[in-house]
Protein backbone atom coordinates (compact mmCIF):
# COMPACT_ATOMS: atom_id res chain seq x y z
CA UNK A 1 0.00 0.00 0.00
CA UNK A 2 1.39 3.66 -0.65
CA UNK A 3 1.39 5.97 1.86
CA UNK A 4 2.23 9.08 -0.41
CA UNK A 5 -1.04 10.31 -0.39
CA UNK A 6 -3.51 12.96 0.87
CA UNK A 7 -4.05 12.44 4.99
CA UNK A 8 -7.59 11.55 5.20
CA UNK A 9 -10.49 10.74 7.29
CA UNK A 10 -8.45 7.50 8.17
CA UNK A 11 -5.05 8.23 8.15
CA UNK A 12 -2.39 10.57 10.13
CA UNK A 13 1.26 11.75 9.81
CA UNK A 14 3.87 12.70 12.47
CA UNK A 15 6.97 12.54 12.20
CA UNK A 16 8.08 12.03 16.03
CA UNK A 17 5.74 11.09 19.01
CA UNK A 18 4.61 13.10 21.30
CA UNK A 19 2.09 12.39 24.44
CA UNK A 20 -0.52 14.62 22.78
CA UNK A 21 -0.84 12.15 20.27
CA UNK A 22 -2.94 9.49 22.50
CA UNK A 23 -5.84 12.29 21.61
CA UNK A 24 -5.78 11.11 18.11
CA UNK A 25 -6.04 7.02 18.67
CA UNK A 26 -9.21 8.22 21.34
CA UNK A 27 -10.46 10.18 17.82
CA UNK A 28 -10.11 7.14 15.57
CA UNK A 29 -11.57 4.72 18.23
CA UNK A 30 -14.41 6.96 18.51
CA UNK A 31 -15.11 7.52 14.86
CA UNK A 32 -14.53 4.92 12.15
CA UNK A 33 -10.40 3.79 12.86
CA UNK A 34 -7.98 4.85 11.43
CA UNK A 35 -3.92 4.70 11.11
CA UNK A 36 -1.63 6.81 12.67
CA UNK A 37 1.70 6.76 10.95
CA UNK A 38 5.02 8.01 13.65
CA UNK A 39 8.00 8.84 11.33
CA UNK A 40 6.11 10.33 8.08
CA UNK A 41 6.72 14.17 7.55
CA UNK A 42 3.44 16.54 5.97
CA UNK A 43 3.68 14.68 2.50
CA UNK A 44 3.96 11.13 3.50
CA UNK A 45 7.65 10.61 3.35
CA UNK A 46 8.98 8.28 5.98
CA UNK A 47 11.74 10.06 8.21
CA UNK A 48 14.01 7.82 10.08
CA UNK A 49 12.79 7.24 13.74
CA UNK A 50 15.35 6.74 16.21
CA UNK A 51 13.44 5.80 19.04
CA UNK A 52 10.91 3.09 16.86
CA UNK A 53 11.92 0.19 18.46
CA UNK A 54 10.98 1.40 22.08
CA UNK A 55 7.85 3.00 20.87
CA UNK A 56 6.96 -0.26 19.62
CA UNK A 57 7.49 -2.02 23.29
CA UNK A 58 5.62 1.84 24.76
CA UNK A 59 3.01 2.98 23.12
CA UNK A 60 0.85 -0.14 23.17
CA UNK A 61 0.72 -0.39 27.10
CA UNK A 62 0.38 3.30 27.12
CA UNK A 63 -2.55 3.27 24.85
CA UNK A 64 -4.21 0.08 27.09
CA UNK A 65 -3.74 1.79 30.56
CA UNK A 66 -5.00 5.52 29.48
CA UNK A 67 -7.64 4.47 27.23
CA UNK A 68 -8.09 0.47 27.98
CA UNK A 69 -7.82 -0.06 24.28
CA UNK A 70 -5.95 -2.75 22.15
CA UNK A 71 -3.91 -1.28 19.22
CA UNK A 72 -1.80 -2.80 16.69
CA UNK A 73 1.89 -1.24 16.67
CA UNK A 74 3.77 -1.82 14.06
CA UNK A 75 7.58 -1.75 12.96
CA UNK A 76 8.08 -0.54 9.60
CA UNK A 77 11.24 0.69 7.39
CA UNK A 78 11.24 2.44 4.01
CA UNK A 79 14.19 2.89 2.41
CA UNK A 80 16.42 2.48 5.79
CA UNK A 81 13.87 4.56 7.56
CA UNK A 82 12.22 3.57 10.16
CA UNK A 83 8.45 4.20 11.09
CA UNK A 84 5.80 2.80 13.19
CA UNK A 85 2.36 2.08 12.22
CA UNK A 86 -0.34 2.45 14.93
CA UNK A 87 -3.66 0.92 13.81
CA UNK A 88 -6.61 1.76 15.77
CA UNK A 89 -10.05 0.01 15.07
CA UNK A 90 -13.24 1.72 15.68
CA UNK A 91 -14.42 0.91 18.86
CA UNK A 92 -18.65 0.53 20.30
CA UNK A 93 -18.57 2.04 23.48
CA UNK A 94 -17.23 5.64 23.83
CA UNK A 95 -13.83 6.31 24.62
CA UNK A 96 -12.22 8.94 26.84
CA UNK A 97 -8.78 10.16 27.51
CA UNK A 98 -8.27 11.45 31.27
CA UNK A 99 -12.38 12.31 31.27
CA UNK A 100 -12.65 13.76 27.74
CA UNK A 101 -13.67 12.92 24.59
CA UNK A 102 -12.44 12.79 20.95
CA UNK A 103 -13.69 12.42 17.36
CA UNK A 104 -11.61 12.31 13.96
CA UNK A 105 -14.13 14.41 11.59
CA UNK A 106 -12.90 14.63 7.87
CA UNK A 107 -8.84 15.30 8.68
CA UNK A 108 -9.54 17.34 11.91
CA UNK A 109 -9.39 16.08 15.52
CA UNK A 110 -12.34 17.60 17.68
CA UNK A 111 -12.80 17.06 21.35
CA UNK A 112 -16.29 16.36 21.85
CA UNK A 113 -18.22 19.07 24.49
CA UNK A 114 -21.56 20.31 25.29
CA UNK A 115 -24.66 18.61 22.90
CA UNK A 116 -22.38 17.22 20.78
CA UNK A 117 -20.69 15.01 23.45
CA UNK A 118 -24.82 13.98 24.29
CA UNK A 119 -24.98 13.37 20.94
CA UNK A 120 -21.99 11.26 20.56
CA UNK A 121 -23.06 9.26 24.07
CA UNK A 122 -26.45 8.39 23.24
CA UNK A 123 -25.71 7.05 19.23
CA UNK A 124 -22.85 4.98 21.61
CA UNK A 125 -25.67 3.25 23.25
CA UNK A 126 -27.88 2.76 20.47
CA UNK A 127 -30.54 5.56 21.35
CA UNK A 128 -31.51 8.41 19.56
CA UNK A 129 -31.65 12.17 20.91
CA UNK A 130 -36.07 12.52 20.33
CA UNK A 131 -36.14 8.62 22.72
CA UNK A 132 -34.25 10.85 25.75
CA UNK A 133 -36.66 10.69 29.04
CA UNK A 134 -37.95 14.06 29.91
CA UNK A 135 -38.97 14.42 33.80
CA UNK A 136 -41.86 15.89 35.09
CA UNK A 137 -44.25 15.55 32.26
CA UNK A 138 -47.28 13.84 31.78
CA UNK A 139 -49.91 12.92 29.22
CA UNK A 140 -52.17 15.67 31.30
CA UNK A 141 -49.80 18.28 30.20
CA UNK A 142 -49.86 17.66 26.63
CA UNK A 143 -52.55 19.05 23.93
CA UNK A 144 -56.34 17.23 23.84
CA UNK A 145 -56.76 18.70 20.59
CA UNK A 146 -54.00 17.36 18.87
CA UNK A 147 -54.80 14.03 20.34
CA UNK A 148 -58.21 14.06 18.70
CA UNK A 149 -56.53 15.51 15.62
CA UNK A 150 -54.10 13.05 15.37
CA UNK A 151 -56.68 9.87 16.18
CA UNK A 152 -58.79 10.73 13.36
CA UNK A 153 -55.64 11.19 10.74
CA UNK A 154 -54.39 7.77 12.14
CA UNK A 155 -58.23 6.14 11.81
CA UNK A 156 -58.12 7.12 8.21
CA UNK A 157 -54.53 6.05 7.39
CA UNK A 158 -55.27 2.46 9.38
CA UNK A 159 -52.07 2.57 10.55
CA UNK A 160 -52.99 1.58 14.03
CA UNK A 161 -55.59 -0.79 15.51
CA UNK A 162 -59.10 0.15 16.43
CA UNK A 163 -58.25 -0.41 20.41
CA UNK A 164 -54.86 1.77 20.10
CA UNK A 165 -56.80 4.89 19.43
CA UNK A 166 -59.76 4.17 21.26
CA UNK A 167 -57.48 4.29 24.72
CA UNK A 168 -56.65 7.04 27.29
CA UNK A 169 -53.94 9.19 25.93
CA UNK A 170 -51.46 7.68 28.00
CA UNK A 171 -52.33 4.65 26.21
CA UNK A 172 -51.99 6.00 22.98
CA UNK A 173 -48.70 7.42 23.97
CA UNK A 174 -47.20 3.87 25.46
CA UNK A 175 -48.84 2.15 21.33
CA UNK A 176 -46.95 4.64 20.29
CA UNK A 177 -43.66 3.89 22.17
CA UNK A 178 -43.54 7.67 23.45
CA UNK A 179 -43.65 6.59 26.53
CA UNK A 180 -40.93 4.72 28.90
CA UNK A 181 -42.01 2.34 30.84
CA UNK A 182 -38.78 1.47 32.96
CA UNK A 183 -38.10 5.11 33.36
CA UNK A 184 -41.77 6.23 34.05
CA UNK A 185 -41.58 8.78 31.34
CA UNK A 186 -42.41 10.47 28.40
CA UNK A 187 -40.03 10.75 25.41
CA UNK A 188 -38.75 14.17 23.89
CA UNK A 189 -40.41 13.08 20.81
CA UNK A 190 -43.67 12.57 22.81
CA UNK A 191 -42.87 16.34 23.71
CA UNK A 192 -42.10 17.78 20.54
CA UNK A 193 -45.30 16.31 18.81
CA UNK A 194 -48.17 16.66 21.21
CA UNK A 195 -46.92 19.38 24.14
CA UNK A 196 -48.82 23.35 23.57
CA UNK A 197 -45.22 24.66 24.06
CA UNK A 198 -42.33 22.31 23.07
CA UNK A 199 -39.97 24.91 23.02
CA UNK A 200 -40.35 25.40 27.23
CA UNK A 201 -38.28 21.70 26.48
CA UNK A 202 -36.83 22.17 23.38
CA UNK A 203 -34.77 25.47 22.36
CA UNK A 204 -35.26 26.08 18.38
CA UNK A 205 -38.57 24.06 18.24
CA UNK A 206 -40.29 26.31 15.52
CA UNK A 207 -39.99 27.06 11.98
CA UNK A 208 -39.21 30.33 10.11
CA UNK A 209 -40.44 31.51 7.13
CA UNK A 210 -39.62 34.59 5.18
CA UNK A 211 -39.86 36.35 1.39
CA UNK A 212 -36.88 37.63 -0.04
CA UNK A 213 -36.35 40.04 -2.71
CA UNK A 214 -32.64 38.47 -2.73
CA UNK A 215 -30.67 36.93 -0.18
CA UNK A 216 -30.00 39.79 1.57
CA UNK A 217 -33.25 41.58 1.39
CA UNK A 218 -36.47 40.37 3.55
CA UNK A 219 -39.63 41.68 2.84
CA UNK A 220 -41.99 40.19 5.31
CA UNK A 221 -42.01 36.93 7.50
CA UNK A 222 -43.39 34.62 10.21
CA UNK A 223 -42.89 32.02 12.94
CA UNK A 224 -44.60 29.20 13.36
CA UNK A 225 -45.13 27.71 16.87
CA UNK A 226 -46.62 24.89 18.61
CA UNK A 227 -46.27 21.16 18.79
CA UNK A 228 -44.89 19.67 15.28
CA UNK A 229 -48.32 18.38 14.24
CA UNK A 230 -49.42 22.49 14.76
CA UNK A 231 -46.22 23.34 12.72
CA UNK A 232 -46.78 21.06 9.98
CA UNK A 233 -50.19 22.47 9.34
CA UNK A 234 -49.59 26.11 9.65
CA UNK A 235 -47.00 26.21 7.92
CA UNK A 236 -48.39 24.41 4.83
CA UNK A 237 -51.72 27.05 5.41
CA UNK A 238 -48.79 30.19 5.59
CA UNK A 239 -47.33 29.11 2.21
CA UNK A 240 -49.83 28.27 -0.01
CA UNK A 241 -51.83 30.97 1.32
CA UNK A 242 -49.42 33.99 1.60
CA UNK A 243 -45.55 32.90 -0.02
CA UNK A 244 -47.03 30.95 -3.08
CA UNK A 245 -48.48 32.25 -5.83
CA UNK A 246 -51.87 30.33 -7.30
CA UNK A 247 -52.61 30.59 -10.90
CA UNK A 248 -56.57 31.08 -11.59
CA UNK A 249 -58.05 29.03 -14.76
CA UNK A 250 -61.64 27.80 -15.42
CA UNK A 251 -62.61 24.42 -16.76
CA UNK A 252 -66.22 25.79 -17.84
CA UNK A 253 -67.74 27.54 -15.04
CA UNK A 254 -65.62 25.83 -12.65
CA UNK A 255 -62.54 27.86 -11.03
CA UNK A 256 -58.89 25.67 -11.01
CA UNK A 257 -56.29 26.74 -8.74
CA UNK A 258 -53.01 25.82 -9.91
CA UNK A 259 -49.86 26.84 -7.35
CA UNK A 260 -46.75 27.43 -8.74
CA UNK A 261 -45.09 24.55 -6.88
CA UNK A 262 -47.20 21.31 -6.56
CA UNK A 263 -48.34 21.03 -2.74
CA UNK A 264 -47.70 17.51 -2.30
CA UNK A 265 -43.31 18.01 -2.74
CA UNK A 266 -43.35 21.07 -0.73
CA UNK A 267 -45.09 19.02 2.28
CA UNK A 268 -42.92 16.04 2.02
CA UNK A 269 -39.68 18.30 1.71
CA UNK A 270 -41.40 20.24 4.87
CA UNK A 271 -41.84 16.94 6.80
CA UNK A 272 -38.28 15.34 6.06
CA UNK A 273 -37.23 18.38 7.53
CA UNK A 274 -39.34 18.05 10.69
CA UNK A 275 -38.50 14.41 10.80
CA UNK A 276 -34.95 14.42 10.27
CA UNK A 277 -33.92 17.60 11.93
CA UNK A 278 -31.29 17.42 14.83
CA UNK A 279 -33.52 19.14 17.74
CA UNK A 280 -30.39 19.17 19.77
CA UNK A 281 -28.74 21.89 17.70
CA UNK A 282 -31.13 24.70 19.10
CA UNK A 283 -31.66 25.76 15.31
CA UNK A 284 -34.82 26.42 13.59
CA UNK A 285 -36.35 25.16 10.69
CA UNK A 286 -36.15 27.92 7.80
CA UNK A 287 -38.07 28.35 4.48
CA UNK A 288 -36.93 31.15 2.04
CA UNK A 289 -39.44 32.24 -0.73
CA UNK A 290 -38.05 33.93 -3.40
CA UNK A 291 -39.32 34.88 -6.87
CA UNK A 292 -38.27 32.31 -8.58
CA UNK A 293 -37.21 29.59 -5.71
CA UNK A 294 -38.18 27.73 -2.28
CA UNK A 295 -35.67 26.76 -0.39
CA UNK A 296 -36.46 24.67 2.97
CA UNK A 297 -33.46 24.25 5.06
CA UNK A 298 -33.09 22.43 8.28
CA UNK A 299 -29.94 21.28 10.95
CA UNK A 300 -29.38 17.84 10.51
CA UNK A 301 -26.77 14.73 9.52
CA UNK A 302 -26.97 12.41 6.84
CA UNK A 303 -26.70 8.23 8.21
CA UNK A 304 -22.90 7.88 8.72
CA UNK A 305 -21.09 7.29 5.64
CA UNK A 306 -23.73 8.69 3.08
CA UNK A 307 -23.59 11.30 0.58
CA UNK A 308 -25.98 13.13 -1.40
CA UNK A 309 -26.21 10.50 -4.13
CA UNK A 310 -26.78 7.72 -1.73
CA UNK A 311 -30.20 9.87 -0.40
CA UNK A 312 -31.08 10.35 -4.51
CA UNK A 313 -30.81 6.56 -5.40
CA UNK A 314 -33.09 3.65 -4.03
CA UNK A 315 -32.19 3.61 -0.05
CA UNK A 316 -34.00 2.23 2.74
CA UNK A 317 -35.79 4.30 5.24
CA UNK A 318 -32.89 5.76 7.91
CA UNK A 319 -35.02 8.73 10.12
CA UNK A 320 -32.75 10.30 12.29
CA UNK A 321 -35.61 10.61 14.71
CA UNK A 322 -37.05 6.92 14.28
CA UNK A 323 -39.90 7.99 17.14
CA UNK A 324 -41.44 11.10 15.43
CA UNK A 325 -41.08 9.83 12.04
CA UNK A 326 -42.78 6.69 13.42
CA UNK A 327 -45.78 9.12 14.72
CA UNK A 328 -45.69 10.98 11.30
CA UNK A 329 -46.12 7.56 9.47
CA UNK A 330 -48.52 6.04 11.92
CA UNK A 331 -50.93 9.32 11.15
CA UNK A 332 -50.89 8.64 7.57
CA UNK A 333 -48.42 12.24 7.04
CA UNK A 334 -45.97 10.00 5.66
CA UNK A 335 -47.13 7.57 3.12
CA UNK A 336 -44.49 5.09 2.80
CA UNK A 337 -40.91 4.47 4.30
CA UNK A 338 -37.30 5.88 1.92
CA UNK A 339 -39.97 7.34 -1.35
CA UNK A 340 -40.11 11.29 -0.12
CA UNK A 341 -36.80 11.97 -2.96
CA UNK A 342 -38.52 10.45 -5.15
CA UNK A 343 -42.26 11.46 -4.55
CA UNK A 344 -40.97 15.38 -4.51
CA UNK A 345 -39.15 14.57 -8.18
CA UNK A 346 -42.29 13.37 -9.67
CA UNK A 347 -44.64 15.81 -8.69
CA UNK A 348 -42.47 18.48 -9.98
CA UNK A 349 -41.42 16.87 -13.15
CA UNK A 350 -45.95 16.30 -13.50
CA UNK A 351 -45.94 19.87 -12.57
CA UNK A 352 -43.48 20.67 -15.81
CA UNK A 353 -40.84 21.61 -13.28
CA UNK A 354 -37.25 21.11 -12.28
CA UNK A 355 -36.06 18.46 -10.45
CA UNK A 356 -35.21 19.43 -7.03
CA UNK A 357 -31.81 20.13 -5.97
CA UNK A 358 -30.67 18.93 -2.58
CA UNK A 359 -27.41 20.13 -0.57
CA UNK A 360 -25.53 18.91 2.16
CA UNK A 361 -22.75 20.88 3.99
CA UNK A 362 -21.67 20.24 7.45
CA UNK A 363 -24.71 19.86 9.59
CA UNK A 364 -26.82 22.41 6.90
CA UNK A 365 -29.21 20.39 4.86
CA UNK A 366 -31.57 21.91 2.45
CA UNK A 367 -33.59 21.12 -0.60
CA UNK A 368 -34.20 23.45 -3.53
CA UNK A 369 -37.40 24.04 -5.80
CA UNK A 370 -36.80 26.13 -8.62
CA UNK A 371 -40.48 27.34 -10.36
CA UNK A 372 -40.60 26.69 -14.47
CA UNK A 373 -38.58 29.67 -15.47
CA UNK A 374 -39.56 29.63 -19.02
CA UNK A 375 -43.02 31.15 -19.44
CA UNK A 376 -43.65 34.15 -21.06
CA UNK A 377 -44.48 36.38 -17.60
CA UNK A 378 -41.27 35.43 -16.20
CA UNK A 379 -39.16 35.84 -18.86
CA UNK A 380 -40.60 39.20 -19.49
CA UNK A 381 -39.72 39.79 -16.03
CA UNK A 382 -36.55 39.57 -16.54
CA UNK A 383 -36.16 42.56 -19.00
CA UNK A 384 -35.99 40.22 -22.40
CA UNK A 385 -37.22 41.44 -25.51
CA UNK A 386 -40.20 39.79 -27.47
CA UNK A 387 -37.62 37.82 -30.00
CA UNK A 388 -35.74 36.58 -27.11
CA UNK A 389 -39.10 35.24 -25.38
CA UNK A 390 -39.84 33.55 -28.80
CA UNK A 391 -36.40 32.17 -28.95
CA UNK A 392 -36.11 30.98 -25.06
CA UNK A 393 -40.01 29.25 -25.97
CA UNK A 394 -38.90 28.24 -29.15
CA UNK A 395 -35.58 26.49 -27.62
CA UNK A 396 -37.75 25.01 -24.70
CA UNK A 397 -40.55 23.04 -27.56
CA UNK A 398 -37.48 22.02 -29.59
CA UNK A 399 -34.83 21.10 -27.47
CA UNK A 400 -32.33 23.57 -29.27
CA UNK A 401 -32.10 26.66 -31.50
CA UNK A 402 -29.03 27.75 -33.72
CA UNK A 403 -28.22 31.65 -34.60
CA UNK A 404 -30.38 31.02 -38.10
CA UNK A 405 -33.02 29.34 -36.40
CA UNK A 406 -33.59 32.44 -34.44
CA UNK A 407 -32.92 34.92 -37.72
CA UNK A 408 -35.67 33.28 -39.17
CA UNK A 409 -38.01 33.17 -36.21
CA UNK A 410 -37.92 37.15 -35.53
CA UNK A 411 -37.25 37.99 -39.07
CA UNK A 412 -33.59 39.95 -38.07
CA UNK A 413 -30.05 39.92 -39.55
CA UNK A 414 -26.89 37.82 -37.90
CA UNK A 415 -25.46 40.51 -35.23
CA UNK A 416 -28.69 41.38 -33.80
CA UNK A 417 -29.31 37.50 -33.36
CA UNK A 418 -26.05 37.05 -31.96
CA UNK A 419 -25.91 39.94 -29.83
CA UNK A 420 -29.74 39.00 -27.97
CA UNK A 421 -28.52 35.48 -28.01
CA UNK A 422 -25.42 36.33 -26.15
CA UNK A 423 -27.54 38.27 -23.73
CA UNK A 424 -29.44 35.39 -23.14
CA UNK A 425 -26.26 32.98 -22.26
CA UNK A 426 -25.33 36.34 -19.65
CA UNK A 427 -28.38 35.88 -18.25
CA UNK A 428 -27.84 32.32 -16.97
CA UNK A 429 -30.83 31.36 -19.25
CA UNK A 430 -28.72 29.63 -22.51
CA UNK A 431 -25.92 27.86 -22.54
CA UNK A 432 -22.87 28.60 -24.33
CA UNK A 433 -22.92 26.79 -27.31
CA UNK A 434 -19.81 23.97 -26.64
CA UNK A 435 -18.50 24.37 -30.66
CA UNK A 436 -18.48 28.20 -32.36
CA UNK A 437 -19.57 29.56 -35.79
CA UNK A 438 -22.23 28.02 -37.83
CA UNK A 439 -24.28 25.46 -37.08
CA UNK A 440 -23.74 26.09 -33.15
CA UNK A 441 -26.58 25.12 -30.93
CA UNK A 442 -28.09 26.55 -28.19
CA UNK A 443 -29.49 24.97 -24.99
CA UNK A 444 -31.61 25.58 -22.41
CA UNK A 445 -29.41 26.25 -18.64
Amino acid sequence: MSHRNKEHQNTEWKESWHNDYFKWVCGFANAQGGILFIGRDDDGNAKHLVNAKKLLEDIPNQVRDLLGLLVDVNLRTERGNDYLEIVVEPYPFPISLRGKYYYRSGSTLQELKGAALAKFLLQRQGKRWDGVPVPYVTADDLKNDTFDFFRKKAAKSKRLEPEDLDGTNQELLESLQLYLEDEKMLKQAAVLLFHPKPEKYVTGAYIKIGFFENEADLIFQDEVRGNLFEQIEHTMNLLFTKYIRAIISYEGISRVETYEYPREAIREALLNAVAHKDYSGGISIQIKVFKDRIMIWNDGQLPENWTISNLLGYHASRPYNPDIANTLFRSGYIESWGRGISKMTEKCLAAGLPKPKYFFEGSDFWVEFRKDIYHEEYLFSLGLNERQVKGVLFTKEKGKITNSDYQALNDIGKTTATDELSRLVELGIFKSPTLKGRGSKYTLE
